[in-house]
């Protein structure tokens, strides 16, 4: 059993361990341990750190799309809500599970969870 790497385990949501177990037990909440080898994920705790870097990512994104569309085409107001609230919740939804997986997945690998971690 290897260990896959920080990129493959957090793409895929799998246990940074044995790579076979999920990270979740549904779309954002983390699973109690490893369905595969029995890793304890409730060590860990990724806190709010991925939803305030999403926020922040998003929010730029966004924000500069918007800015672009508004001095480039100069839409009505109407227009930015119909394209920027679906764009904000997709890429929402999107990023944040992949960056919760990222962040456990990299304190997985740094030994930074609380108490003691097994390997």
């Amino acid at each position: 059993m290897t260990a896959p790497g920080t990129l493959q385990a957090s793409l895929l949501g799998r246990c940074p361990r044995c790579g076979q177990g999920p990270l979740f037990d549904g779309y954002l909440s983390i699973a109690s341990a490893c369905t595969a080898c029995g890793q304890d994920f409730k060590t860990f705790d990724v806190g709010d750190g991925a939803a305030a870097l999403v926020i922040l990512v998003v929010g730029a994104i966004v924000c500069g799309l918007a800015l672009w569309t508004e001095f480039t085409f100069h839409p009505p107001l109407w227009v930015h809500a119909i394209i920027w609230a679906p764009l904000i919740a997709a890429l929402t939804l999107a990023l944040l599970r992949l960056t919760k997986s990222a962040l456990l997945v990299l304190q997985y690998k740094h030994k930074a969870g609380e108490g003691r971690i097994e390997t």
